[in-house]
């Protein structure tokens, strides 16, 4: 190519702007056709760095940076000519520049990460300088260092290689290159090169280091020899963690940070107990004697409990506060992300500045549990960012008993899956102290400037097995004999300073004794710990406490306020157009407030959020097609068919008015659910609401049903009003789009834990809503929501009836049907009473009547018993219900309704009408559907 392009590119202090483009136009067609570009330019395009070990294509932003770097250095140096351009030195300084590069994206992989020496990788072959055509001989010659920030624009190749090899490849494997925003990159490349990776602390620094270094190990060994053999799934071999999260505490709380929520499983919990929150270490043996929990008839074992505290900072106070996590390891993710989403909604906290989450993983989990992924995708969407989490992994290279990498994962690092959000990753060898606080520090102020999430892998090992009653060296022989040899970290550091001059002897004696002396004491080992914290920093939960079940509250809402309400919400904003069938739905609805039209389902369920708002209450829906209704009925969101742009009539109620958040999530139920969870823990004043698309995707989040949300109370005291509308009915869409699943909320159901409900009108589902916010028992709420019930004829309610009525748990018989002519009584739940309904209005049947059990947990016997009351010729009893007989509520609900029955006549036997025993949910033929429930309708009325 001719001096007149090239020299034109570099001369120009444009480069990254109209003529990066030119760039990145011929390195396109350089990818199609090489030869189709200038030679020089080819042979440039040649030379560049590739992403990855064997990939031959480079990232247009690699491209672009390269030449902005090289436009940066021309412009340092005099002008040249075009033969010096193409001089040898020339050719050289742009090897030199690769090799800085190199050094960037896989200096990683040269690092001392494992501190027992046991990992086997061989060094890149692209750090070398003589992989570039650079000798021994070049080592003394000067180069320019681009962007390289040691602190001088030209540098012997020696210094330049010494400095990359100090910062990118000593015990920090800084991984950040593969982060597109340059920069972000930038930035890092700033932070670590300025320093060599390794800043100088203070002997006041290494000190506190050595202290909390102390503190993890004292506790582990004590209670080793307190507690000997019992399971407490021990720090010990990543003591660095405590250390860690005393500077991520302690620095956050410099940045005005108030509140910080952290989730970890066992490993290490006990310790961050004591050594971090400040339990008080006689709480915690006293636990490992056995001792019950006061108030909590489940309990759960001492490594899964939960914890809170205030510590003071150099910004004040934080609020810290431990997720309780069952043994599902990766679940706690998205819980602590839904809890700190709703402390920060509390304290008005957009960006996430005052509070933080912090999650604490295993390497196995974090790299084999799909909810991380899940996790990780929901971390920059409007309805669930915080701001950034601090990942932080306790890589103890073991995973339960599976330590080859080959069969723990399928990536080089474990980590690898936060790429995928282009979080930066920092490897950090656990036994070098001071490089895990340099990251540490990276790492928060990293979360505080960009707001995103980052990790820190804590590369480190396990000293006893998967727990202390555990031999590892079964499965593990060779690791254990390097750990059976491995001095801990507390040891080598200390011997460091020692050796150093920092610290005498004696002080690292003085401090073992001083830690042990205080456990013996019962004292509280963390020095920034409050004795009397702000309360204000916490959730009160004083309202919600003590309160017995009620099936009943007054839910009532004044009609001319109710209508106000509901003009609102017909209000929208010149020029926004509405589409064909949505203009129509708000115009029915404009019918039903002025008493023209009976209110239909989703019309209800609007009012009911807007009353509540109307009273005070924030509501909080999510799911993945909320603002419309996975079937059309909702439409509390309104979509501008001009611009795109939408318009939420519930949040623009009135002036002041409370938070009304409606988010379509992303594809998923595990995460989604259990962000919701942890929302609703936080909020109890809130309506929180997820809505599967079809209640057989909850499958998808039974976990988060069955560790948190049926058994929380009772294993952790921790109430929890979230309310889950999963769409059930069989309208022949097969095994897929049928059930719920409701024998399995069902079998969950015990000791009051939580509320399962199948209401059947739009008044129904109004005055439940309301029921859940209103009332101050704060208990999670499963509604087994309808499909075709939302446009049924008969599914219709009024005004005066949302306005005056209240759920009721029971509905008996609504036609006027003579008692005394009564007898049979057929019992059901859900869409089947209006098949029911018709059929026996068909057949003009006065012999039946039909009784709806619209909440079946906590069942309502007494309910039940009045509406039977009236029936005294009753001579049969029939449950009837859509789902084949080993589902839906038969087997778990049977003995309540026998009970009932024969209390109301002894020689009442309960039957069954519904379909067959079944491996499926539903048949997938919609001549076998209907075949199936003409059968179970017809038994309803002769069995």
């Amino acid at each position: 190519m001719q001096e007149s392009v090239m020299q034109r590119m570099w001369d120009s202090a444009h480069l990254s702007g109209g003529n990066a483009a030119y760039v990145e136009e011929l390195y396109e067609l350089y990818l199609h056709d090489p030869n189709a570009v200038p030679e020089e330019w080819r042979t440039y395009f040649q030379k560049l760095p590739a992403d990855g070990n064997a990939a031959t294509d480079v990232s247009h932003s690699t491209v672009r940076d390269h030449f902005v770097l090289l436009a940066k250095n021309q412009r340092r140096a005099q002008p040249v000519s075009a033969g010096s351009v193409s001089s040898e030195h020339e050719k050289k300084q742009v090897e030199v520049l690769r090799l800085i590069q190199a050094y960037r994206m896989r200096g990683h992989q040269a690092s001392t990460l494992d501190p027992l020496g046991l990992w086997q990788r061989p060094a890149p072959a692209d750090l070398a300088v003589h992989h570039y055509g650079l000798t021994n001989a070049d080592l003394d010659t000067t180069f320019r260092t681009g962007e390289l920030y040691i602190g001088k624009e030209e540098a012997t190749l020696r210094e330049i290689h010494e400095a990359l090899q100090q910062t990118y490849c000593r015990t920090i494997g800084a991984e950040f290159t593969h982060i597109v925003d340059s920069e972000q990159r930038k930035w890092f490349q700033q932070r670590l090169e300025s320093v060599r990776g390794r800043p100088a602390y203070s002997p006041e620094v290494q000190a506190h280091l050595l202290e909390r270094l102390t503190a993890a190990e004292g506790l582990e060994k004590y209670l080793g020899t307190k507690y000997p053999g019992t399971k407490r799934f021990g720090l010990e071999g990543g003591e660095s963690l405590i250390p860690l999260l005393d500077e991520i505490i302690q620095r956050c709380g410099s940045y005005g940070t108030q509140e910080i929520v952290i989730g970890m499983a066992h490993r290490g919990r006990l310790n961050v107990l004591v050594n971090t929150f400040g339990k008080n270490p006689r709480d915690l043996f006293d636990e490992f004697e056995g001792k019950q929990v006061a108030g909590l008839s489940s309990g759960d074992v001492k490594y899964h409990q939960g914890f809170s505290s205030n510590v003071m900072t150099p910004g004040g106070e934080v609020h810290l506060a431990l997720a309780f996590n069952p043994s599902h390891l990766e679940i706690v993710s998205p819980v602590v992300e839904g809890s700190v989403r709703a402390r920060q909604d509390r304290r008005q906290d957009t960006t996430g500045d005052k509070v933080l989450p912090i999650s604490i993983h295993g390497d196995a989990a974090f790299a084999g549990q799909g909810v991380v992924m899940e996790t990780f995708q929901m971390s920059q969407t409007r309805a669930y960012k915080t701001g950034g989490t601090i990942h932080i992994v306790i890589n103890n290279q073991v995973g339960f008993t599976t330590s080859r990498p080959e069969d723990s994962r399928s990536t080089e690092y474990c980590t690898d899956v936060a790429k995928m959000i282009q979080a930066p990753i920092f490897h950090v060898n656990g036994d070098d102290p001071e490089a895990v606080l340099f990251v540490t520090q990276l790492a928060v102020d990293y979360r505080m400037q960009f707001k995103r999430d980052v990790v820190i892998d804590l590369v480190c090992y396990r000293r006893r097995g998967h727990n202390e009653a555990d031999e590892p060296s079964g499965t593990q022989p060779l690791m254990y004999q390097q750990i059976a040899k491995q001095r801990t970290t507390r040891e080598l550091y200390a011997d460091s300073l020692i050796q150093a001059g920092r610290i005498a002897e004696e002080a690292v004696k003085a401090k073992i004794e001083d830690y042990r002396s205080a456990l013996d004491n019962g004292q509280h080992v963390v020095k920034s710990l409050v004795k009397e914290p702000n309360k204000e920093l916490f959730v009160d939960w004083r309202p919600y406490l003590g309160h017995t079940w009620t099936a009943r509250h007054d839910t009532r809402f004044e009609l001319k306020t109710l209508q106000e309400l509901a003009g609102k919400l017909l209000e929208i904003p010149e020029g926004f157009v509405l589409q064909r069938q949505v203009a129509k739905v708000l115009e029915d609805r404009a019918k039903m407030t002025a008493g023209a039209m009976p209110i239909n389902w989703g019309y209800a369920e609007n009012l009911a959020y807007a009353t509540l708002l109307f009273e005070g209450h924030p509501v909080r829906m999510t799911g993945q097609d909320v603002g419309r209704g996975t079937f059309s009925h909702r439409h509390a969101a309104l979509h501008n068919q001009k611009d795109a742009s939408t318009y939420l009539p519930l949040q623009n109620l009135f002036e002041g008015q409370p938070k009304f958040q409606l988010f379509d999530s992303f594809l998923s139920e595990e995460a989604v659910l259990a962000f919701e969870y942890g929302y609703a823990t936080t909020m109890p004043n809130a309506l929180v609401i997820w809505e599967a698309q079809f209640g057989d995707f909850a499958n998808g989040a039974q976990v988060v049903f069955d560790q948190f949300i049926s058994s929380g109370e009772h294993k952790w005291g921790r109430l929890c009003g979230l309310t889950m509308l999963l769409p059930h009915g069989y309208e022949g869409q097969g095994p897929e789009h049928s059930s719920a699943r409701l024998e399995r909320f069902l079998q969950l159901c015990a000791e009051h834990n939580m509320q399962v409900c199948m209401p059947t009108t739009p008044a129904q589902i109004y005055h439940l809503l309301r029921r859940q916010v209103i009332r101050p028992l704060r208990k999670p709420l499963v509604v087994l929501s309808p499909k075709s019930l939302l446009r049924h004829p008969l599914a219709i309610s009024t005004l005066e009836e949302l306005a005056e009525g209240s759920f009721q748990t029971v509905i008996g018989e609504i036609d006027p049907i003579e008692a005394k002519k009564v007898e049979r009584v057929v019992l059901c739940s859900g869409k089947v009473y209006y098949d029911l309904l018709a059929k026996r209005r068909a057949e003009k049947r006065d012999d039946i009547a039909i009784v709806r059990i619209e909440q079946l947990y906590p069942f309502p016997e007494d309910d039940l018993a009045e509406a039977l009351a009236p029936y005294k010729n009753l001579k049969h009893i029939v449950w009837c219900q859509e789902e084949p007989m080993n589902q839906g509520a038969w087997y778990c609900s049977q003995h309540h309704m026998r009970r009932v029955a024969s209390a109301h006549k002894k020689e009442l036997f309960l039957q069954y009408a519904g379909r067959d025993a079944s491996a499926a949910p539903a048949c997938g033929y919609a001549s076998m559907h209907a075949e199936q429930q003409e059968k179970l309708l017809n038994d309803a009325f002769t069995v």
